[in-house]
């Protein structure tokens, strides 16, 4: 599985952004779908993730309420809604795709990375 992740850019404190992750090689839809990001000199962390059906999402506790991930199977897709967002959240963000039935929120647990795409948020 190849993953492309894009949608970065600079915004504003309390703006939006939309990141998307395509897929490519395989489909993911029996993959759980995972959005980690690292800030400069900090590790990878967890963000959101979401089961092959869609039907069960996991969101890191700081992030619940701003964040949202979905996905499109048939476009063999996922998406990451960003709101409200603030200089905290800025980071290269990756999409990971792990071969689990539940979700996963380990960094290590999953198979397949996309390059990152950098969000920068300025105050």
């Amino acid at each position: 599985v190849q993953l492309q992740a894009s949608g970065g850019g600079l915004v504003q404190a309390g703006g939006s952004l939309g990141l998307s992750c395509a897929a490519s090689g395989r489909s993911i839809s029996t993959y759980v779908m995972g959005w980690f990001r690292q800030a400069p000199g900090k590790e990878r962390e967890f963000v959101a993730a979401i089961t092959w059906s869609g039907g069960s999402t996991s969101y890191a506790d700081s992030l619940k309420g701003r964040f949202t991930i979905s996905r499109d199977n048939a476009k063999n897709t996922v998406y990451l809604q960003m709101n409200n967002l603030n200089p905290e959240d800025t980071a290269i963000y990756y999409c990971a795709a792990g071969a689990y039935y539940y979700i996963r929120t380990m960094p290590s647990e999953y198979d397949y990375w996309g390059q990152g795409t950098q969000v920068t948020v300025s105050s």
